[in-house]
C-alpha cells in the first residue's frame, strides 16, 4: 500500500479508514476523493484531513475517478463513496442509484484500466441481502434488495464480483451491520440520534415501533477489518466478507444497552410510522473469523462510551 485511493474519506467510515491505514502504511501517499468538508467531522476534527491529498468531486465523475487513479499511481482502492440514507432513497431513486451503481463502475473501470491496483475493497452492506431467507446471513445468501438503497447496494455487491470474475482483479466485498462510533454526523441514525438526545436532554424519535433487530459493529473495528482486507485482496479476490460484532439487538434493546453502559436513560419517544424497513437482520461473520482469526478488539460497552465522550464533546462546541 503505497499510493491509496478511498472514496468517501470523509465519511464516517473513510475518516477512520485514513487513520488505520496510516498506521499500516506510515509512509503511504493517500488520495481522498470529496464532495465537501464538514468541519465537525471525524476526518476532519482527528487531523486526518491534513495527511492526505484531498480531490473534491464527485464520485459520479468518471474522469475524475479516472484521474484520480491514473494520475496518482494507485495501488490500493478503499471504494467506500455512497449515497447511504433509506429514506433519501426512497424520495431520490435516481440519484441513489447513479451514485451507489455508476459510481462503483467508474471506479471498478479505472482499476480495470490502470494497469498498476493490486488491491480494491468495496463496500457493500448486510442490505445487499433483502430479507431473509435464513438467518443469520451467510456470504452465500442470495442478494434481493428490494427497494432503491437496498437494491443499490445488491447491484454494488454483483458488479464488484463481476469485475473480480472477468477481469482477475483483486476485489473483496465487505457486508457490515450497522457501524456506529464517533464521526457520524447522521443525527437520523439509531445511534448518533441517541448520543444526540443524552448530550441534549430531548427525545429521540424512533421511526419504528422499535422491534427492529440489527447487528452492530464498532467503526474503529471496521477500519482495522478493511486495511486487513487489503492486504490480502491478492489472496482473496473475488470473494466477499460479512462483518460484526457478534451484538444483534432490537432498537430498544440497544437504546437500553446505550443507557447502562453511559450511566443515564435515553430519552425517546416511539413514532412506529417507518416503511420499508427490513424487520430482521443478523449476519454470521464466521467467514471472516475463521480466515483471518479475527474479532473485534474493543468491547461493545466501551465502544459505546467511547462513541459518547466524542459525541458529548461534539455537541458542546457546536450548540
Amino acid at each position: 500500500m503505497k499510493n491509496i485511493f478511498i472514496t468517501g474519506g470523509a465519511g464516517l467510515v473513510g475518516g477512520h479508514v485514513v487513520e488505520e491505514a496510516l498506521r499500516v502504511a506510515p509512509d503511504a501517499r493517500i488520495v481522498v476523493l470529496v464532495q465537501a468538508l464538514d468541519p465537525r467531522s471525524y476526518f476532519v476534527s482527528s487531523g486526518m484531513k491534513d495527511r492526505v491529498t484531498l480531490v473534491f468531486g464527485d464520485i459520479r465523475d468518471e474522469r475524475t475517478v479516472r484521474d484520480c487513479v491514473f494520475n496518482y499511481e494507485i495501488d490500493t482502492i478503499f471504494h467506500l463513496a455512497a449515497q447511504p440514507i433509506v429514506n433519501v432513497a426512497l424520495a431520490n431513486p435516481r440519484q441513489t442509484l447513479d451514485t451507489n451503481i455508476m459510481g462503483t463502475v467508474n471506479v471498478l473501470e479505472a482499476a480495470r484500466t490502470s494497469g498498476l491496483v493490486q488491491a480494491v475493497v468495496v463496500a457493500s452492506s448486510d442490505k445487499a441481502y433483502g430479507k431473509a431467507k435464513f438467518q443469520p446471513y451467510t456470504e452465500d445468501h442470495p442478494l434481493e434488495g428490494l427497494h432503491p438503497y437496498d437494491v443499490s447496494k445488491s447491484c454494488t455487491d454483483l458488479i464488484a464480483r463481476t469485475y473480480a470474475t472477468c477481469y482477475d482483479l483483486p476485489i473483496i466485498v465487505t457486508r457490515f451491520g450497522n457501524i456506529f462510533g464517533p464521526g457520524d454526523l447522521n443525527l437520523n441514525r439509531l445511534v448518533p440520534g441517541a448520543m444526540r438526545a443524552l448530550a441534549l436532554n430531548e427525545d429521540l424519535l424512533i421511526r419504528s415501533d422499535g422491534t427492529l433487530t440489527r447487528d452492530f459493529v464498532y467503526v474503529k473495528d471496521v477500519a482495522y477489518v478493511y486495511v486487513m482486507l487489503a492486504q490480502r485482496a491478492r489472496e482473496y479476490g473475488g470473494q466477499a466478507f460479512n462483518c460484526t460484532s457478534g451484538i444483534h439487538k432490537s432498537v430498544i434493546d440497544m437504546l437500553d444497552t446505550i443507557s447502562v453502559a453511559v450511566g443515564q436513560p435515553v430519552p425517546h419517544r416511539i413514532l412506529n410510522e417507518a416503511k420499508h424497513e427490513i424487520p430482521e437482520q443478523a449476519l454470521s461473520d464466521q467467514k471472516l473469523r475463521n480466515t483471518f482469526q479475527w474479532k473485534p478488539s474493543i468491547a461493545f460497552d466501551q465502544a459505546i462510551r467511547d462513541t459518547y465522550e466524542w459525541y458529548k464533546a461534539l455537541f458542546s462546541s457546536h450548540l
